[in-house]
């Protein structure tokens, strides 16, 4: 008798996020094993992630043994009040949805928790077994993102939900070993995973490219190319670094987010001329950019949750070859050190570390063939996808 399996995400193709890209190597790699025998529907919403690159996508989409759904949300911005009433439109229409089939594992890949309780909603009422894929501690950062008196309260009830989600789990897999700290010590009875974030095939051929020219008067050519919001905290570095760099560097940041304002307020009211801002572009056009870069640059605001995570972006910056330059602490910094070659560090918003953390890069790209290949996004979702196949098959 055919499995069914039911996959939860957000974010999904055309959708420009790592939460889309994991999910669809997720789904390729399920279907490169199953040779038919399990049937698995996606249940997502229409492109939504950046406003400025937003395109329709088909409401029913079917390749093969996997059938595409995709809702369509309400006009929201990236306010926590906007998403929230984004998500609850999902939620609405996924759980309407997914009463239509009965599925034999629930999958749901979550960054802010809820995609996860929304799984485990689902898994109980069809009483399947689930299994939930972690790429954020959702509670830790509410309690630095929104001041008192709502930081606190608001922590309090997602850490009942994520009791509640994580506990009824049949497996959790963790996006970076760096989350091992924050769940095992509250879910000891729980199995966790390792199955990280890498690096996709349309990386692995990426050209290494040329070292950059230093003539005379020349700028060198920062890129940083992703989310801006309050979790990278663009705001409180670029504008400096670029003002005290001057005529040495031009700055091209690609990408929206709900701090992309303040970005842009900044970068005026210092009359920058050497700080640049494009709207999100299509991985083909980023993948030149990249080749056009001296140097990738990486930040994450100066939040103590953050000293936990390990961001995606990392994984096609490192397959470049491209020298970066990471305003990253805690178990991002020590894998950028050990895993990362020609990759300086300096502490999250420290101007004067970055200064000197950038004097320290060789400008010259060299390839990382042994962290691509360690780090293959086929080859980690293929371990990931062998785990969801075995809850499938052990279900009744």
């Amino acid at each position: 008798m055919r499995k069914r399996i039911l996959l939860l995400s957000f974010f999904y193709p055309p959708d420009l996020s790592a939460g889309s890209f994991r999910a669809e190597a997720l789904v390729n790699a399920l279907c490169g094993r199953t040779a038919g025998k399990i049937d698995i529907d996606v249940l997502t919403t229409q492109p939504n992630r950046y406003h400025s690159h937003a395109s329709e996508a088909l409401a029913v989409e079917e390749q093969g043994c996997v059938r595409i759904r995709r809702v369509q949300l309400p006009v929201h911005k990236s306010g926590f009040v906007d998403q929230a009433k984004a998500f609850a439109a999902f939620a609405l229409q996924a759980n309407r949805i997914a009463g239509e089939a009965r599925y034999d594992v629930v999958v749901a890949t979550s960054s802010r928790l809820m995609t996860a309780v929304l799984g485990s909603w689902i898994a109980r009422r069809q009483r399947a077994r689930l299994y939930l894929d972690i790429r954020d501690i959702f509670v830790e950062n509410v309690r630095e993102l929104f001041a008192a008196p709502f930081g606190k309260p608001l922590a309090f009830v997602f850490g009942v939900l994520e009791r509640w989600a994580i506990g009824r789990a049949d497996k959790v897999n963790l996006v970076t070993a760096g989350f091992l700290g924050y769940f095992q010590p509250r879910y000891p009875e729980q199995r966790f995973s390792l199955h990280s974030n890498g690096v996709d095939d349309d990386f692995l051929d990426c050209p290494v490219g040329e070292p950059a020219e230093e003539a005379p008067g020349k700028p060198l050519h920062i890129l940083y190319a992703g989310n801006i919001g309050d979790g990278q905290g663009l705001h409180l570095i670029i504008p400096a670094l670029a003002q005290r760099l001057g005529a040495r560097a031009h700055f091209c940041i690609v990408g929206a987010g709900g701090r992309l304002q303040a970005l842009r307020d900044a970068v005026t009211g210092a009359d920058l001329s050497n700080v640049q801002l494009i709207p999100p572009v299509e991985r083909g056009r980023l993948l030149d950019m990249y080749g056009q870069a001296d140097v990738l640059f990486l930040h994450l605001n100066d939040f103590s949750a953050f000293r936990r995570v390990l961001p995606s972006k990392l994984f096609e910056y490192a397959a470049t070859g491209k020298p970066i330059l990471a305003g990253v602490a805690g178990f991002a910094a020590d894998f950028v050190r050990t895993e990362v070659t020609n990759a300086e560090v300096f502490a999250p918003c420290d101007l004067e570390g970055a200064i000197a953390a950038m004097g320290k890069l060789s400008l010259e790209p060299k390839a990382r063939s042994e962290f691509v290949e360690r780090f293959s996004r086929r080859r980690i979702m293929g371990a990931m996808a062998s785990d969801v196949l075995d809850l499938a098959l052990k279900a009744d």
